[in-house]
């Protein structure tokens, strides 16, 4: 299908701009704002362990198998599955999981977008010299005010949503490509900078030994499913994203050897925010389960007092903007591709239709942290609920959806063929991950959540 079919939205330029564009998806908030806060939740080195066994078990084979059924197709993740379950002679119900995947995004960036809006305000805040000389206690209050503030934060998260929308409006080349190359590459700089920094600490080794020392006796079972969703999350696996990149990438690239390099970029720069970050945490007499304030209650009090910390503090939190553009642009594409191709949208309406939606969505988040805040679902503020739903329910589900289609329902000369693997155990290998072991541990972890086990 891929030797003649091309997406109507062009072709990354080259396999390097694919996996900074993938690469790019993955790496965002998820490593730098979630995976530190997690992972103090969740007892440290115990997580970290269980963490690195679902990306390498189950999530670069479900990646792999994500980058496949986009290539295969070359559509958005609606009409993949409409197609390729044609191909197949499957059920006509599997486009539901192309649907599944667009919601996912549209419902993760609506909350994405108002935390990257708080980094676009920390950028102003170093720059103003907010930071300077200022404690645990004196970073804690400027945090706390900030959040309070209804408008304060819905100014900042229509400035990021307007900023996505304006790269995404471009499209695949001279949008989406070009942002990725100038974003990527500086943020993996500014954390190198901040390692460094951590490493000047008197608390550099005990943050390193909480990062990597296991104490499973701290680990539930709740957080091995928070593991397994930011496994999923942090990779961009089963909400349109990687799908809809790899419906742009050419026929010549390999699937496998650009996945793996994506996959241990993501959990190299992860477990470099953590090794940045908790020797801060505790230098600073801070919590590590802070909670999704951490990062904006860690690394400004650092700032605050080190040296060139003025400068280095406008650079970082301008890169962990860098960062989450580059997630975020991926997050919307699934459904202007949809729009543009269902609903004979221009890119420019398709980007106003579902950036103002998206934008609209984010309100809820935005109150959950103020007015709304004493609003509970289910236990949980709105944004609580939407990062459970999201990164730990319809994630994982996608994800296995997305296992089960790959490997029991595509003809195996149609993944041979796409996946174009080196030799013949490597492709048995990927087999059995995504037949077996993949929708296996979901499938178990889901039980036992539910108390079945």
């Amino acid at each position: 299908m891929t030797d003649t079919k091309k997406s109507i939205h062009g072709e990354w330029s080259s396999r390097f701009a694919f996996i900074l564009a993938a690469t790019g998806s993955a790496v965002g908030l998820g490593n730098i704002w979630k995976f530190p806060y997690i992972t103090g939740e969740n007892g440290g080195g115990a997580f970290v362990i269980v963490y690195l066994l679902c990306v390498l078990l189950i999530g670069i084979p479900i990646m792999m198998a994500e980058t496949m059924l986009g290539r295969r197709s070359r559509q958005n993740p609606i009409n993949t599955m409409i197609t390729l379950a044609d191909e197949a002679g499957a059920d006509k119900n599997w486009h539901y999981l192309g649907w599944m995947g667009v919601a996912a995004g549209f419902l993760i960036l609506s909350y994405y977008s108002v935390i990257a809006g708080w980094a676009s305000a920390y950028v102003l805040k170093a720059f103003t010299g907010s930071f300077f000389g200022a404690d645990a206690t004196a970073i804690k209050v400027i945090f706390d005010d900030f959040v309070a503030s209804p408008v304060k934060l819905l100014f900042w998260h229509s400035l990021f949503m307007l900023a996505t929308m304006l790269i995404v409006v471009r499209g695949v080349n001279t949008g989406l490509e070009k942002a990725v190359r100038f974003l990527m590459p500086s943020l993996f700089v500014l954390l190198i900078l901040m390692v460094a920094y951590a490493m000047t600490t008197d608390s550099y080794d005990q943050g390193v030994k909480f990062l990597f020392t296991p104490d499973f006796s701290k680990l539930t079972a709740n957080g091995v499913l928070t593991a397994m969703g930011h496994a999923f999350f942090t990779l961009s696996l089963g909400m349109g994203a990687i799908m809809v990149y790899g419906s742009y990438l050419p026929k010549d690239v390999s699937i496998a050897k650009t996945v793996y390099l994506i996959a241990g970029t993501d959990t190299v720069v992860a477990l470099l925010a953590g090794i940045a970050i908790f020797p801060i945490v505790f230098a600073s007499g801070l919590e590590p389960a802070a909670g999704p304030g951490l990062i904006f209650q860690t690394l400004p009090i650092a700032f605050g007092n080190m040296t060139g910390g003025w400068f280095f503090g406008i650079l970082f939190f301008v890169m962990l903007v860098f960062a989450a553009l580059s997630s975020s642009i991926s997050l919307i594409e699934p459904a202007v591709a949809w729009l543009v191709e269902n609903k004979d949208m221009s890119r420019e309406q398709a980007c106003i239709w579902s950036g103002s939606v998206t934008w609209l969505l984010g309100f809820g988040t935005i109150f959950s942290f103020n007015v709304w805040s004493e609003f509970k679902i289910f236990d949980r503020t709105i944004f609580q609920l939407l990062d459970y739903l999201t990164a730990n329910l319809m994630l994982p589900i996608g994800g296995f959806c997305i296992a089960v289609f790959a490997g029991w329902i595509m003809k195996q000369q149609h993944t041979e063929h796409e996946l174009d693997m080196p030799n013949a155990l490597s492709y048995q290998v990927w087999k059995i991950l995504i037949c077996y072991v993949a929708p296996a541990a979901v499938f178990l972890v889901f039980l036992h959540v539910v108390g079945v086990l």
